[in-house]
């Protein structure tokens, strides 16, 4: 055989194989881009809570929200709640039950594309959850009720809160649960979720690509959206909270963004704290059902925002509040596009999110 014949032969195969990886990453796309949208099914009603229906103005439209006043309403700080990825506002209402107990007025709303929003045209990432999380913050501030406030975002919801405080020095704490670190380590954890068979040298280099076609239509870049790069920009108090056997997304992410966050603040004289909390239970979706979490959380968000009650107080309260996960819907999530096997693997594995 040729050197010429040899070489048409490599070029065709390399050729051939840059075909596939580029349709692979389109499928992808299309697949895992549109979230399954749940309507919510309870109010905070349903938890002995008081709310107030409203909306959040996003980019995304008029998001539907909920607010849920504590202390009858006396001034004091907030926290914007921001659910995951194919979920809606009433998935937020545990975290309500125990910030509401420690006197933390709260905000929860139904990101674009999620819950009693209609569907996208475009595919979602880390940036919309972003931007809409910006535009709920602003509207928790605009409370009269609501002196300062904080940001607590679940799994995609933690990287959009640490998105939208890495633009906005108004935002004066930050709860970050479950968060995957970066956009193309998350595709390459749907790849071993959905146990597709593709060896490591050759899965390195398909989600570099497959997550630039999964970001190209609304021009996102990666590092824009990566929650370990935006941790760098924010600059106040920090939790970085995370289950240790979560099967969604590994410990090791939330590492990754506490550690870019204090090598970030190594040469700031006197840093806003950052906090790693690793828990035993709670898996990816419950890690409110743990006292220690409920405590942790509401006794750093006491010191950061200042109350309304004494960190220990608070943490008290929060580790007495009746938190637990709501029960699962009967009927299936409402969405046009269907998952492929794979993908709806990983769908059943983060639906909590």
């Amino acid at each position: 055989m040729s050197i010429i014949r040899r070489t048409g032969i490599v070029i065709g195969l390399a050729a051939t194989s840059a075909a596939a990886a580029v349709r692979f990453a389109h499928v992808y796309r299309e697949r895992a881009g549109f979230p399954r949208r749940r309507p919510p099914r309870f109010t905070p009603a349903d938890l002995g809570l008081p709310f107030e229906e409203t909306v959040v103005a996003s980019p995304g439209g008029e998001l539907p929200a909920w607010f849920l006043p504590a202390r009858d309403g006396a001034p004091g700080p907030g926290v914007l709640l921001v659910h995951g990825w194919e979920s809606a506002r009433d998935r937020t209402l545990p975290n309500a039950v125990f910030l509401h107990a420690a006197g933390f007025h709260c905000l929860t709303f139904d990101v674009r594309g999620n819950g009693a929003n209609p569907a996208e045209a475009l595919p979602l990432s880390a940036g919309e959850f972003g931007a809409d999380a910006a535009a709920g913050f602003d509207a928790l501030l605009a409370r009269p009720e609501v002196t300062t406030g904080a940001i607590l975002g679940h799994s995609m919801g933690g990287v959009g809160a640490i998105l939208a405080a890495a633009a906005d020095p108004r935002v004066a704490a930050v709860v970050s649960v479950s968060a995957p670190a970066d956009p193309r380590a998350m595709v390459r954890q749907t790849f071993r979720l959905a146990r597709l068979p593709i060896p490591w040298p050759v899965a390195q280099p398909l989600a570099w690509l497959t997550t630039r076609v999964y970001l190209r239509p609304r021009g996102h870049l990666l590092r824009e959206i990566s929650a370990r790069h935006a941790v760098v920009r924010y600059e106040g108090p920090l939790l970085v909270a995370h289950g240790r056997a979560d099967p969604v997304m590994p410990v090791a992410h939330a590492r990754r963004i506490a550690g870019a966050a204090l090598d970030a603040r190594r040469s700031t004289v006197r840093p806003a704290p950052v906090e790693l909390l690793i828990g035993d239970e709670g898996g990816h979706s419950w890690l409110y059902e743990d006292p220690d979490f409920r405590r942790r959380v509401a006794a750093f968000l006491a010191r950061a925002l200042g109350g309304p009650l004494t960190s220990a107080a608070a943490g008290d309260a929060a580790a007495a509040a009746d938190a637990r996960r709501l029960p699962e819907p009967e009927a299936p999530l409402v969405g046009d596009r269907a998952s492929s096997p794979a993908l709806a693997m990983v769908g059943r594995s983060s639906r909590e999110a």
